[in-house]
């Protein structure tokens, strides 16, 4: 049962399968209209995409696919890319300002991942897939976190609980939060909550002013 948060509203994206993916928002401000999924039924079933419209900015938040689990799962993910970009920049196009948050699932440069020679043949750190993340970049979306903090090494959001690597911090930055071109100047902060434990991601937050 979902269930929300005292002084927030909730909205839930849930997938058609029991257990698997799904995304939640959870706002003190509610967004004048709110809608789930990128509008192609391809990649509604999965509930990947919450899609807030606050009126000064549109929020996304996202669960963008693995694509680990074999090559289908991999053009999956990268025509998930696809279709968001193209949703994104008409919305940018057509002047509106935009803020997408979440799991991308692709570390985007060698600083950002511990072990990039390790990794260059696995989903996650592919040519293809750290290709889109140059796309998402060079189409007016920005990394936030590396706008303000372009050379920090050792930042990341997600270890492996399969080999202890938070132990030796022996991470990943797959998590972003990417803004619009236009929203550069109310940017305050981007950062990474490394110490909050719990999970095998940490949290991650912007602030704007």
């Amino acid at each position: 049962e979902l269930t929300g948060i005292p002084g927030y509203k909730s909205y839930f994206s849930c997938a058609d399968r029991k257990g698997y993916s799904g995304t939640a928002l959870f706002t003190r401000r509610e967004p004048d209209a709110i809608s789930f999924g990128l509008g192609d039924d391809r990649f509604d079933h999965e509930g990947r995409t919450i899609e807030a419209d606050y009126g000064d900015f549109i929020l996304y938040n996202i669960y963008f696919p693995n694509g680990g689990m074999g090559p289908e799962r991999l053009a999956f993910k990268l025509d998930f890319y696809d279709c968001f970009l193209k949703k994104v920049t008409g919305q940018m196009q057509a002047g509106r300002k935009v803020i997408v948050c979440g799991d991308v699932n692709t570390a985007h440069r060698e600083i950002d991942l511990a072990n990039p020679a390790e990794n260059a043949d696995k989903s996650g750190f592919l040519p293809e897939e750290r290709a889109w993340v140059d796309a998402f970049t060079g189409s007016g979306l920005v990394d936030s976190f590396r706008m303000l903090h372009p050379d920090q090494a050792e930042a990341y959001t997600w270890w492996s609980y399969r080999t202890f690597a938070r132990r030796r911090n022996a991470g990943w930055r797959i998590d972003y939060f990417f803004i619009s071109e236009s929203l550069q100047s109310h940017v305050s902060e981007s950062g990474i909550l490394g110490g909050i434990t719990g999970s095998d991601h940490c949290p991650i937050f912007l602030d704007l002013a």
